[in-house]
C-alpha cells in the first residue's frame, strides 16, 4: 500500500507579503550551517589550510555565487539550452526552478580556485568544501521533495508516494532517495575520512572521493527518478542526463585522485 502525503505549500511564509520558499530556506541553512562547520574545522590542528576571517568569508560570498550562477548556467545548457535560447530572459527566472548539481559544482570548483589563488591551496579548499557539501544537497533534496519536484517513476512498491489531489500513480520518493544517499550517507562517508585518516593532508583526495561516491549514488538513484521531460532518456536502455554528467563526474574525480596520490608521494 502506497503512502499517501498531503501536499505542502512551496511557500513556508511571508514577510510584508513576500513569499518565502522552502527552496529558499533550504539554501539558506546549507550556507549557514556549511559556514559555521567549517569555522569549526579551522579551530582543528587536522584542518590541512587556515583562512583568516576574512578569507573564509570571501569563500562565502563566492561559493554562494558559484551555487547559484553556476547551478542555472548548467541547468540552461545541460537540460533546456532550445528553450532558453528562444526565451532568454527566462534564464534570470530561478524562481520558476531549473538548477543543476554538475553546474553547481563548476561554480564551486571555480570559486575554490579564485580564493586559494593557487592549485594547492584551491585544492584543499575543495577538500574542506567536500565534507560540508553534502550538507547542501539533503537540504536541496528535501525542498524538491516539499515541492513535488523531480518525482519518481511509478511504482507499485509499498515505498511509493500518493500525493493527495496532485499525483496520478504512486512514485517512488526520488528526492529522498537522494537526500539520504548524497545528503545523509555521504555526509558519514566524507566526515569519517577526514576524521579517522591521513587523506585530507594529499590536497585534491578528498574532493575527489566525494565526487565518485556523489556520482555513484546520483546514478543509482537516477534509476527510481523520472527524466527531464524536455530531455526524455538519452537511449533506448533508459541512459538519462544525470547518469552521463555523473559518468564523466566519476571519471574526473578517479583522475584527479590519481593526481593526488602522485602529488602525495613527491
Amino acid at each position: 500500500m502506497s503512502i499517501v502525503i498531503t501536499p505542502i505549500s512551496p511557500v513556508a511564509f511571508s514577510v510584508f507579503g513576500l513569499p518565502v520558499r522552502w527552496y529558499a530556506l533550504a539554501y539558506i541553512a546549507a550556507f549557514v550551517v556549511g559556514y559555521f562547520l567549517l569555522k569549526r574545522m579551522m579551530r582543528s590542528d587536522k584542518c590541512a589550510i587556515k583562512l583568516s576571517k576574512k578569507e573564509l568569508d570571501d569563500l562565502l560570498t563566492w561559493v554562494i555565487l558559484g551555487v547559484i550562477i553556476g547551478g542555472r548556467l548548467g541547468y540552461v545548457l545541460f537540460y533546456n539550452l532550445s528553450f532558453f535560447i528562444s526565451h532568454p530572459l527566462e534564464i534570470f527566472a530561478v524562481w520558476h526552478g531549473g538548477m543543476s548539481f554538475h553546474g553547481g559544482l563548476i561554480g564551486v570548483i571555480i570559486a575554490a580556485f579564485l580564493c586559494g589563488r593557487s592549485w594547492s591551496r584551491g585544492l584543499k579548499i575543495l577538500d574542506l568544501l567536500s565534507i560540508v557539501a553534502p550538507i547542501g544537497l539533503f537540504f536541496g533534496r528535501m525542498a524538491n521533495f516539499i515541492n513535488m519536484e523531480l518525482m519518481g517513476r511509478p511504482t507499485d512498491s509499498s515505498l511509493g508516494v500518493f500525493f493527495n489531489g496532485v499525483s496520478d500513480v504512486p512514485r517512488h520518493a526520488s528526492p529522498i532517495y537522494e537526500g539520504l544517499t548524497e545528503g545523509v550517507l555521504l555526509f558519514i562517508i566524507m566526515a569519517l575520512l577526514y576524521r579517522f585518516t591521513n587523506l585530507r593532508r594529499w590536497p585534491g583526495a578528498l574532493c575527489s572521493i566525494m565526487a565518485m561516491c556523489y556520482a555513484v549514488f546520483r546514478i543509482y538513484c537516477e534509476q527510481f527518478r523520472m527524466p527531464d521531460t524536455q530531455i526524455g532518456f538519452l537511449t533506448s536502455w533508459g541512459l538519462t542526463m544525470g547518469q552521463l554528467l555523473s559518468g564523466v563526474l566519476f571519471l574526473c574525480g578517479c583522475a584527479l585522485f590519481c593526481v593526488a596520490v602522485g602529488y602525495r608521494r613527491k
